[in-house]
């Protein structure tokens, strides 16, 4: 007791925590309960190591599970009595033991080949052994100087796909004939004749191919995800516009609105004005022949009674003094206006509502024939001279993937060569298999410019959406909708699209100005010499981005995509 006290105390003063794997059973990975070393000083729990000879007595030959050390009698066990004392030490102190990796193997998980019962996860596969090892199962091959020569990896699931299924030996050779892993007793039957190698020297030549293809992929990774931002940006700069065109457009029906509500006022206000003007003269008139009527009522009256008078001299007296008195001016003339001007105020007014309606719906239908074009209204002008062109210069390179396998690529991929052997390419999906010809690898938007050079004797550089065919006449750039090329020979330029054919003139020249504007729908080709000439201009609807083209039609003949615009 004295002795587990003091131990207890030692290992809680230096703070050591004890591992748990060096008092383990590699076989049941608890505890060692009455443990007993083997020849090869490996110590395992006395019913773990007799359970496995016991199952191993039928071969005739008994191994250690930890160093695999072959007897060919069954070992004679001893005792270890300091691990015994030394365990049951540590189990009366309940000393923190550190524990053992107890991670063990789930479905997903490779499990350990030497664990019995339930397996722990593997930490290594050895290709040598082509077994999985667990942290425990492991250590001979850290200690023992045989097995350190052992190639170790990553655990794996598929180590027998490392042996032949025919001869059963683990492939170590190549087959470049048949290019796949064969064994060495292959060599002598199936594959005999066949240019073989080791794998381990054949993976360092894959390895550089790896390589160049992982860089492509990432090359073409950040032209997807450069196309992705310059869509983003598209995005932005749609909402945008379409949210200015909004309050714009509110802004300006706003004003029309109350334009429109002024002038009703104003309208109304006239009409008021002259009605009131009206109705004054009317009445002014009115009390003037009320007037005058009652005037003549009372002259009535005057001549009724002159008229009965029967003294003569009476009645002549009052009738001339009675025509002398009332002898009055003119009476006022009566201009009666009709109302039909009211009229045709109403008429002008739906005369002007019919011609707002007529001018609205025709804008209206033009909106949307304007929409695609509303971009290029707001834009900057399209380009005039070189310098101006030279400001949407964009590099090009070719991408390999696309090269049709008669086309040698250079000078960084930005040439494309027409040679008579054929080129070695990895098959690809996106390879042109019947044409001499290749696309960019960049996608483009926007506004673009590059020049190319050519030599040779018929030529043709192309645009042409990604979705081109590879095989088959529709893969040519002049015979299918996909694209648009322009054919240059030595006396005449052509342009090609969905098989119609378009002379054009201008100076030949060598080098060839190429001008694209996406949003507007605008492809251009330029003769570049002391001059800039204009070839041809096409107008239309891209509905995805666009991919330089190069076609080639006579070996020797060679398109370069300048890089250093001069």
């Amino acid at each position: 007791m004295k002795k587990s006290f003091l131990l207890r105390g030692k290992f809680e003063q230096t703070g050591v925590q004890l591992d748990h794997g060096k008092f383990s059973c590699s076989i049941c990975l608890d505890l060692l309960d009455d443990p007993v070393t083997t020849a090869c000083r490996h110590s395992y729990c006395m019913n773990c190591i007799k359970d496995h000879w016991n199952g191993e007595a039928q071969k005739g030959t008994y191994s250690c599970p930890q160093c695999r050390e072959t007897f060919m009698q069954r070992p004679v066990l001893r005792k270890n009595t300091l691990l015994e004392e030394l365990v049951e030490d540590l189990k009366k102190i309940g000393l923190p033991v550190a524990p053992a990796d107890q991670c063990f193997a789930g479905p997903d998980d490779v499990a350990c080949d030497v664990c019995t019962g339930r397996k722990k996860k593997a930490v290594k596969s050895c290709l040598v052994c082509l077994v999985s090892y667990c942290t425990n199962h492991l250590q001979p091959h850290h200690d023992v100087n045989q097995l350190k020569k052992h190639k170790l990896v990553e655990p794996s699931k598929k180590l027998q796909q490392s042996v032949c299924s025919r001869h059963d030996e683990v492939m170590k050779i190549f087959c470049r004939t048949d290019q796949r892993c064969i064994c060495y007793l292959c060599i002598m039957d199936d594959h005999k004749g066949h240019e073989t190698i080791p794998t381990a020297a054949e993976r360092i030549k894959k390895q550089k191919d790896l390589e160049m293809s992982q860089l492509q992929t990432q090359l073409r990774i950040q032209d997807r995800e450069k196309d992705v931002k310059l869509l983003q940006q598209e995005v932005e700069a749609i909402n945008a516009s379409a949210e200015k065109t909004v309050k714009e457009s509110e802004k300006i029906f706003t004003e029309l609105t109350v334009l429109i509500q002024k002038r009703s006022v104003d309208l109304k206000e006239q009409i008021r004005s002259q009605q009131k003007t009206e109705v004054s003269r009317v009445k002014e008139l009115q009390e003037k022949l009320e007037k005058e009527i009652a005037e003549l009522k009372k002259k009535d009256a005057e001549l009724k009674q002159i008229a009965k008078m029967e003294d003569h001299n009476q009645f002549l007296q009052s009738y001339i003094s009675l025509s002398a008195r009332n002898e009055s001016t003119h009476p006022p003339s009566i201009n009666v206006h009709p109302v039909s001007y009211l009229q045709d105020i109403t008429a002008a007014v739906s005369q002007l509502r019919d011609k707002l309606q007529h001018i609205l719906s025709d804008t209206w239908t033009n909106f949307s024939l304007t929409l695609n074009e509303v971009d290029v209204l707001l834009s900057e002008p399209e380009p005039k001279t070189r310098a101006d062109f030279l400001r949407y210069s964009q590099e090009i390179t070719l991408d390999p993937n696309t090269a049709n396998s008669y086309l040698l690529l250079s000078k960084e991929n930005r040439k494309a060569t027409l040679m008579k052997e054929e080129q070695f390419y990895y098959d690809h999906p996106e390879r042109f298999i019947d044409n001499l010809q290749v696309l960019s690898r960049e996608s483009l938007t926007g506004r673009c410019y590059w020049e190319v050079e050519w030599r040779g004797e018929t030529v043709e550089t192309a645009f042409s959406y990604r979705t081109i065919s590879r095989a088959g006449d529709e893969s040519d750039f002049r015979y299918n909708d996909k694209s648009w090329s322009l054919v240059c020979d030595k006396h005449i330029y052509t342009l090609y699209h969905n098989r119609v054919k378009t002379q054009v003139s201008g100076p030949v020249s060598c080098r060839v100005g190429v001008y694209l504007d996406h949003r507007a729908g605008i492809l251009a080709f330029y003769s570049i010499s002391s001059t800039m000439t204009l070839l041809h201009r096409v107008q239309t609807r891209f509905t995805q981005p666009l991919h330089a083209g190069v076609g080639l039609y006579e070996d020797g003949d060679s398109v370069e995509f300048i890089t250093r615009q001069t």
